[in-house]
Protein backbone atom coordinates (compact mmCIF):
# COMPACT_ATOMS: atom_id res chain seq x y z
CA UNK A 1 0.00 0.00 0.00
CA UNK A 2 1.57 3.47 -0.80
CA UNK A 3 1.88 5.83 2.05
CA UNK A 4 -1.70 7.73 2.44
CA UNK A 5 0.02 11.43 1.96
CA UNK A 6 0.03 10.75 -1.72
CA UNK A 7 -2.88 8.54 -2.69
CA UNK A 8 -5.75 10.33 -0.09
CA UNK A 9 -6.49 13.98 -1.52
CA UNK A 10 -16.14 14.88 2.40
CA UNK A 11 -35.35 23.70 6.92
CA UNK A 12 -44.76 30.83 8.14
CA UNK A 13 -58.98 38.78 7.58
CA UNK A 14 -62.81 41.74 8.17
CA UNK A 15 -66.28 41.67 8.06
CA UNK A 16 -68.05 44.48 6.84
CA UNK A 17 -71.43 44.66 8.13
CA UNK A 18 -73.35 47.73 6.72
CA UNK A 19 -76.64 47.81 8.51
CA UNK A 20 -79.18 50.43 6.88
CA UNK A 21 -82.27 51.17 8.61
CA UNK A 22 -85.08 52.72 6.68
CA UNK A 23 -88.33 54.73 7.07
CA UNK A 24 -90.13 55.89 10.27
CA UNK A 25 -92.61 54.72 12.23
CA UNK A 26 -96.00 55.25 12.42
CA UNK A 27 -98.95 55.51 15.06
CA UNK A 28 -99.65 51.28 14.64
CA UNK A 29 -96.81 50.68 12.34
CA UNK A 30 -93.58 49.11 13.53
CA UNK A 31 -90.46 50.32 11.37
CA UNK A 32 -89.07 48.00 9.57
CA UNK A 33 -85.14 47.20 9.49
CA UNK A 34 -83.89 47.56 5.93
CA UNK A 35 -82.02 44.53 4.19
CA UNK A 36 -79.27 43.71 5.64
CA UNK A 37 -76.48 44.09 3.17
CA UNK A 38 -74.66 41.09 2.98
CA UNK A 39 -71.03 40.54 4.82
CA UNK A 40 -68.38 40.64 2.75
CA UNK A 41 -65.70 37.89 2.83
CA UNK A 42 -62.80 38.55 4.48
CA UNK A 43 -59.59 38.21 2.26
CA UNK A 44 -57.72 35.39 3.33
CA UNK A 45 -53.48 36.46 3.58
CA UNK A 46 -51.59 33.43 1.90
CA UNK A 47 -49.78 31.24 4.14
CA UNK A 48 -46.28 31.30 4.71
CA UNK A 49 -45.16 27.29 3.96
CA UNK A 50 -41.68 26.97 5.03
CA UNK A 51 -39.69 24.53 2.39
CA UNK A 52 -39.07 20.89 4.13
CA UNK A 53 -36.12 20.55 5.85
CA UNK A 54 -33.40 18.84 3.87
CA UNK A 55 -32.56 15.44 5.88
CA UNK A 56 -28.53 15.16 6.51
CA UNK A 57 -26.96 11.96 6.01
CA UNK A 58 -24.71 9.87 8.28
CA UNK A 59 -20.86 9.73 7.43
CA UNK A 60 -18.44 7.30 8.37
CA UNK A 61 -14.94 7.37 7.27
CA UNK A 62 -12.00 5.16 8.18
CA UNK A 63 -8.75 4.51 7.02
CA UNK A 64 -6.63 1.14 7.15
CA UNK A 65 -3.05 2.92 7.88
CA UNK A 66 -0.44 1.37 6.56
CA UNK A 67 1.76 2.57 9.62
CA UNK A 68 -0.90 -0.03 11.43
CA UNK A 69 -3.18 2.29 12.92
CA UNK A 70 -7.07 2.50 11.61
CA UNK A 71 -8.45 6.12 11.74
CA UNK A 72 -12.31 6.91 11.94
CA UNK A 73 -14.06 10.20 11.16
CA UNK A 74 -17.98 11.04 12.08
CA UNK A 75 -17.70 14.02 9.81
CA UNK A 76 -16.05 14.95 6.57
CA UNK A 77 -14.44 17.84 7.02
CA UNK A 78 -11.73 15.77 9.24
CA UNK A 79 -11.51 12.78 6.98
CA UNK A 80 -10.55 15.01 4.06
CA UNK A 81 -8.30 17.09 6.09
CA UNK A 82 -6.90 14.00 6.49
CA UNK A 83 -6.27 12.78 3.45
CA UNK A 84 -4.41 15.58 2.56
CA UNK A 85 -2.03 16.17 5.54
CA UNK A 86 -1.57 12.56 6.58
CA UNK A 87 -2.96 13.52 9.98
CA UNK A 88 -5.62 15.63 12.28
CA UNK A 89 -4.95 17.81 15.15
CA UNK A 90 -8.16 16.83 17.69
CA UNK A 91 -7.78 12.72 18.03
CA UNK A 92 -9.42 10.57 20.74
CA UNK A 93 -7.22 7.36 20.80
CA UNK A 94 -8.04 3.95 22.29
CA UNK A 95 -5.02 1.50 21.84
CA UNK A 96 -5.58 -1.78 20.93
CA UNK A 97 -9.01 -1.23 20.50
CA UNK A 98 -9.05 -2.24 16.61
CA UNK A 99 -10.37 -5.75 15.25
CA UNK A 100 -7.07 -7.04 14.83
CA UNK A 101 -5.15 -5.03 18.11
CA UNK A 102 -4.11 -1.71 16.18
CA UNK A 103 -4.77 1.16 17.61
CA UNK A 104 -7.63 3.49 16.81
CA UNK A 105 -7.43 6.97 16.42
CA UNK A 106 -10.52 9.07 15.96
CA UNK A 107 -10.74 12.02 14.40
CA UNK A 108 -12.67 14.80 16.25
CA UNK A 109 -14.02 18.52 15.80
CA UNK A 110 -13.57 21.23 18.23
CA UNK A 111 -17.54 20.61 19.11
CA UNK A 112 -16.86 17.04 20.24
CA UNK A 113 -13.26 18.37 22.37
CA UNK A 114 -15.69 20.48 24.10
CA UNK A 115 -17.42 17.49 25.91
CA UNK A 116 -15.02 15.01 26.66
CA UNK A 117 -17.51 12.79 28.18
CA UNK A 118 -19.53 12.82 24.96
CA UNK A 119 -18.61 10.09 22.14
CA UNK A 120 -18.27 11.79 18.16
CA UNK A 121 -19.83 10.37 15.63
CA UNK A 122 -16.94 8.37 14.47
CA UNK A 123 -16.69 6.61 17.80
CA UNK A 124 -20.58 5.90 18.11
CA UNK A 125 -20.53 3.97 14.29
CA UNK A 126 -17.12 2.37 15.76
CA UNK A 127 -18.76 0.97 19.28
CA UNK A 128 -22.06 0.07 17.07
CA UNK A 129 -24.10 2.26 19.40
CA UNK A 130 -25.20 4.80 16.44
CA UNK A 131 -28.96 3.73 16.59
CA UNK A 132 -30.91 3.83 13.62
CA UNK A 133 -29.09 5.10 10.53
CA UNK A 134 -31.17 6.68 8.01
CA UNK A 135 -29.55 8.44 4.82
CA UNK A 136 -25.77 7.42 4.94
CA UNK A 137 -22.57 7.67 3.05
CA UNK A 138 -19.27 6.22 3.97
CA UNK A 139 -15.64 5.31 2.59
CA UNK A 140 -13.07 3.02 3.88
CA UNK A 141 -9.54 2.73 2.41
CA UNK A 142 -7.78 -0.45 2.70
CA UNK A 143 -4.67 -2.10 0.35
CA UNK A 144 -4.84 1.68 -1.45
CA UNK A 145 -8.00 1.58 -2.60
CA UNK A 146 -11.19 3.20 -2.09
CA UNK A 147 -14.52 1.56 -0.87
CA UNK A 148 -17.54 3.71 -1.51
CA UNK A 149 -21.06 2.73 1.14
CA UNK A 150 -24.10 4.09 0.34
CA UNK A 151 -25.89 1.85 3.15
CA UNK A 152 -24.53 2.12 6.95
CA UNK A 153 -25.47 -1.93 6.48
CA UNK A 154 -23.31 -2.68 3.25
CA UNK A 155 -20.31 -0.50 5.42
CA UNK A 156 -21.06 -2.52 8.72
CA UNK A 157 -21.03 -5.88 6.64
CA UNK A 158 -17.96 -5.19 5.53
CA UNK A 159 -16.23 -4.53 8.58
CA UNK A 160 -17.27 -7.52 10.02
CA UNK A 161 -16.31 -9.51 6.68
CA UNK A 162 -13.64 -7.40 5.27
CA UNK A 163 -15.05 -8.01 1.81
CA UNK A 164 -17.66 -7.06 -0.05
CA UNK A 165 -20.42 -9.40 -1.79
CA UNK A 166 -21.65 -7.17 -4.63
CA UNK A 167 -19.15 -4.43 -5.85
CA UNK A 168 -19.56 -2.11 -9.16
CA UNK A 169 -15.45 -1.46 -9.91
CA UNK A 170 -13.86 1.62 -11.34
CA UNK A 171 -9.94 1.62 -11.98
CA UNK A 172 -7.83 4.28 -11.91
CA UNK A 173 -10.74 6.59 -11.34
CA UNK A 174 -9.94 7.86 -7.68
CA UNK A 175 -8.23 11.31 -6.18
CA UNK A 176 -4.67 10.02 -7.22
CA UNK A 177 -5.85 7.29 -9.97
CA UNK A 178 -7.01 4.90 -7.25
CA UNK A 179 -8.91 2.09 -7.62
CA UNK A 180 -12.73 2.78 -6.78
CA UNK A 181 -15.00 0.24 -5.35
CA UNK A 182 -18.43 0.46 -4.67
CA UNK A 183 -20.57 -1.20 -2.74
CA UNK A 184 -23.68 -2.96 -3.88
CA UNK A 185 -26.45 -5.25 -2.26
CA UNK A 186 -29.19 -7.73 -3.51
CA UNK A 187 -31.56 -4.63 -3.65
CA UNK A 188 -29.16 -2.51 -5.80
CA UNK A 189 -26.81 -5.03 -7.61
CA UNK A 190 -28.80 -5.33 -10.69
CA UNK A 191 -29.85 -1.62 -11.39
CA UNK A 192 -26.21 -1.22 -12.97
CA UNK A 193 -24.15 1.19 -12.68
CA UNK A 194 -24.58 3.23 -9.30
CA UNK A 195 -24.73 6.75 -10.93
CA UNK A 196 -25.49 8.45 -7.59
CA UNK A 197 -22.73 6.89 -5.40
CA UNK A 198 -20.36 7.58 -7.83
CA UNK A 199 -21.60 11.21 -8.04
CA UNK A 200 -21.36 11.47 -4.66
CA UNK A 201 -18.07 10.28 -4.33
CA UNK A 202 -16.85 12.66 -6.98
CA UNK A 203 -18.20 15.47 -5.45
CA UNK A 204 -16.76 14.38 -2.29
CA UNK A 205 -13.30 14.79 -3.95
CA UNK A 206 -14.08 17.37 -5.97
CA UNK A 207 -13.65 15.08 -8.91
CA UNK A 208 -14.77 16.25 -12.65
Amino acid sequence: MRKNKRFLPYALTSVLALGVMGGCATQSETAKPAATAQSVAPATAPVAVKPAATAQKANYFMVFHENERTYAFGDAANYLLFLEHDEVPLTRTRIGAGPDGETVVFGITKKDAEDLAKPSAGELFFDGKMGEVGLFYGEAIRDGRFYVFGEWADFKSYLEHKEVTFTFTEIGTGPKGETVIYALNKKTKDQGRPVALIEAFKQLHQIK
